[in-house]
């Protein structure tokens, strides 16, 4: 199974982007000591899109806490590399997606994926601006790909565009 790996790190002069080699990693833990490597920052996030089903997202923050997300359990369950970032991982406890946002009219919403099981700490960029249910809900939208999610992340971080030219 193929995949994209980009790291995003934030120091104090702003956004670094590179792609990440993933080949031969174990566990989570070696994928976040390898997105160490490749730069010093406060904050390093790991996005992993798999053959436009799967988006891990892999955090560590200044004091290294190491926070992980999976958009759907079952990466685990097909690959080794799925299985490395994560196998440890329990499914996450999906809030009431159905919940009408304000903003938005019933009609334009995009139905739920009703397979997604998503797994992980889906708060990991809430002081990013993106909360738990607004991640949740992009990764559950029907047809929405891993990758228009990491761009819509990376919008929001101001990235977004240095994301898209490595792609």
């Amino acid at each position: 199974m193929s995949h994209f790996a980009v790291a995003v790190v934030r120091d104090g002069s702003g956004w670094t982007v590179s792609e990440l080699e993933l080949r031969g990693v174990r566990d989570v833990e070696e994928a976040g000591d390898r997105l160490r490597d490749v730069a010093d920052g406060e904050l390093s996030l790991l996005f992993v899109e798999a053959e436009d089903e799967y988006l891990v997202v892999v955090r560590i923050d200044e004091d290294n806490d190491l926070r992980v997300f999976g958009s759907d359990a079952e990466y685990a369950e097909e690959t080794a590399l799925g299985a490395a970032l994560l196998g440890d991982l329990e499914p996450e406890r999906l809030p009431d997606l159905d919940d009408e946002d304000e903003d938005e009219e019933e009609d334009e919403r995009p139905a739920a994926d009703p397979d997604s099981n998503p797994v992980g700490d889906a708060d990991l960029l809430a002081d990013l601006g993106i909360p738990s249910v607004a991640l949740l809900k992009l990764c559950a939208q029907e047809g929405m790909l891993p990758s228009e999610v990491t761009a819509r992340i990376c919008e929001t971080l101001g990235c977004a565009d240095d994301v898209e030219e490595l792609r």
